[in-house]
């Protein structure tokens, strides 16, 4: 079962995520950069608070609840002592570049809680090899989003249809690490229907997803359509190797056309 990871600073919400199985709640603090780095995008940028992690945390009974802080920055000590200290249980750190700076978080960290590497620039992708066995390191997650601006590729999914987070699954797999990778809509909406992208988690031996805000909006009960994911995951899961392989070769070429039709229309 892919763990579902859920965005949220709302103490009843992250109740009824803990009911669900299967799901890790995500109290986002970064900041530093990303306005920047996303603007003129339809991205969501937090709002979240140290003090919403205490918050979500008195909610959660088997749910884990992953925070995540800024970038590596002079403030890093203080900043992942308070997080510590409101109650998380696994932290992510986003944009960094190379191993030195996950190693520089680690050493802030100092092995009192999991660590998840948000891999999403270039830099991160070159040296994968050189920091992908840091000790401490349970998570490697592909934030697809980021990473096709630093690649300067036209779409978020490309890196799939060019087998960069195939590369990167087998990598982390082989390290014994958990791996997830992007986002994921509901299952026949997004530019490439979520079906799509959850079959490709299941071809790819993913283990974690986060839910788009698609999920809770309020034309559909949040329950409902999570029951459908899990139906869904199910059935997939069922396909041989060669339907995976098929899937993956349709889903691949469905990439490369809004691939174009993105270039075309940018001129």
């Amino acid at each position: 079962m892919i763990e579902l990871i859920q965005i949220t600073n709302d103490p009843a919400f992250a109740r009824r995520c803990d009911a669900l199985e299967g799901m890790r709640l995500f109290v986002d603090l970064e900041r530093q950069g990303k306005a920047a780095r996303q603007a003129g995008r339809n991205t969501f940028i937090s709002t979240h608070q140290i003090e919403d992690i205490a918050k979500i945390r008195s909610q959660l009974r088997r749910s884990r609840l992953m925070v995540r802080v800024n970038p590596l920055n002079p403030g890093t000590r203080d900043e992942v002592q308070a997080v510590l200290d409101a109650g998380a249980d696994l932290l992510m750190l986003p944009m960094f570049s190379c191993g030195a700076e996950l190693e520089q978080f680690m050493e802030a960290v100092d092995g009192r809680t999991p660590v998840s590497a948000l891999l999403e620039t270039a830099g991160a992708l070159d040296t994968l090899e050189s920091w992908i066995a840091t000790p401490g390191l349970s998570e490697v997650f592909l934030g697809l989003n980021d990473l096709h601006l630093s690649l300067r590729q036209r779409f978020m999914f490309e890196s799939l249809a060019e087998g960069i987070v195939e590369r990167v699954a087998t990598a982390v797999r082989g390290h014994g690490i958990q791996f997830g990778f992007g986002g994921i809509a509901r299952l026949g909406e997004g530019e490439l229907p979520g079906r799509d992208v959850l079959a490709e988690h299941l071809r790819l031996g993913s283990q974690s997803v986060i839910l788009s805000r698609t999920f809770h909006r309020n034309d559909s009960r949040f329950e409902d359509e999570v029951a459908a994911l899990r139906t869904a995951e199910a059935q997939l899961g069922l396909r041989s190797r060669q339907q995976m392989e098929a899937d993956a070769a349709r889903i691949a070429a469905t990439i490369g056309r809004i691939v174009s039709a993105v270039a075309a229309s940018a001129g």
